[in-house]
């Protein structure tokens, strides 16, 4: 074993880079043998190893189907043309700020 505490930067780095190269070849070198004696066992009771485990893909979670929307009830019409509504939620439409500003009580529009 080298002495830590003699070797320079470059040596050190080397090394650790040497390290790191032989655990990777390592464990990829242990995956293999595992998946082996795993393929076998599941050989020895008839089966393959997709058979039990999958196809080893993470499965994908499932999105949850969203409610379906209903549209509010129209609670205000435009006295100016009544075919404009609001159902009292979200933005304030323009001609019920306007009809507002204007001194009309929001009350005065309710359907």
């Amino acid at each position: 074993m080298a002495d830590l505490k003699k070797m320079n930067r470059k040596q050190l780095e080397r090394l650790i880079s040497d390290a790191q190269r032989a655990l990777k070849s390592i464990s990829a070198r242990e995956k293999r043998e595992a998946r082996k004696a795993a393929e076998q066992a599941a050989a020895k009771f008839g089966f393959s190893l997709t058979e039990l485990v999958g196809s080893g893909a993470p499965e994908k979670p499932k999105k949850k189907k969203a409610a379906a929307r209903v549209p509010g009830k129209p609670k205000y019409a435009n006295p100016a043309d009544p075919t404009q509504v609001w159902t009292g939620r979200g933005r304030k439409p323009g001609w019920f700020m306007q009809a507002v500003e204007a001194g009309a009580d929001p009350r005065s529009m309710e359907i």
